[in-house]
């Protein structure tokens, strides 16, 4: 089998690794939804190591990290099309979920976050004085 270096072919290939595609996101694609009062997320991690993955908090800014360790270096690869090595997402939250809060929760290659809406922030009754007293006007 004859193969040519192309540098462009190369380049490219290395751009949507890193950067992705619109089709294809390169790192840890995420649906997030809000069903009543709590938002989820799932982010796609197949095969990492549960061990591997780190979940941090600070303000309102989540950030996940995983590893998917390096390739054998004995091995005579056909294809190498996973991320390999330390890769992180950051996920900016409303200050109206209460982060002290979050589940998490990791099956199936598939990372999950639960973000319970603040109590501040839902919606509610606000009770309204009443006084049925009538004052005389004096003349």
């Amino acid at each position: 089998m004859l193969m040519r270096a192309d540098p462009f072919r190369d380049l490219d290939r290395l751009t949507q690794q890193v950067f992705g595609t619109p089709a294809r996101p390169a790192l840890m694609p995420m649906d997030a939804w809000r069903e009543g009062d709590e938002f989820f997320a799932e982010l796609d991690l197949p095969g990492i190591d549960p061990e591997s993955l780190d979940l941090d908090i600070e303000r309102n800014v989540v950030t996940v990290r995983a590893s998917r360790p390096q390739l054998d270096p004995n091995r005579s690869m056909i294809a190498a099309e996973r991320t390999r090595g330390v890769f992180s997402r950051q996920l900016f939250l409303g200050e109206n979920l209460d982060t002290d809060a979050i589940r998490a929760e990791y099956r199936d290659g598939v990372l999950r976050l639960a973000i319970p809406v603040a109590e501040k922030a839902k919606p509610r009754k606000i009770e309204i004085a009443r006084h049925h007293d009538k004052q005389a006007i004096n003349a």
